[in-house]
């Protein structure tokens, strides 16, 4: 993912979350992807998918069991 998709993600997610403490960030090495935080909080990887020349992204966030007892 290029910076400008990066930001464009920032800005999406803290939108339509209504939370500015989202933080979209480049991962090391990986070019199909980036993280999801919550301040220092690792939330999930935004997965880039290209299907005949159309752009998607998918979000992935794993769940503990022992989060869901707050």
């Amino acid at each position: 993912m290029t910076p400008e998709e990066i930001k464009k993600l920032d800005a999406y997610f803290k939108s339509v979350f209504a939370n500015p403490q989202l933080a979209v960030r480049a991962r090391p090495k990986k070019t199909d992807s980036c993280e999801v935080y919550k301040g220092d909080e690792f939330l999930g990887v935004l997965y880039l998918d290209e299907d005949e020349g159309e752009r998607s992204y998918n979000f992935s966030m794993a769940i503990l069991d022992i989060d869901l007892d707050m």
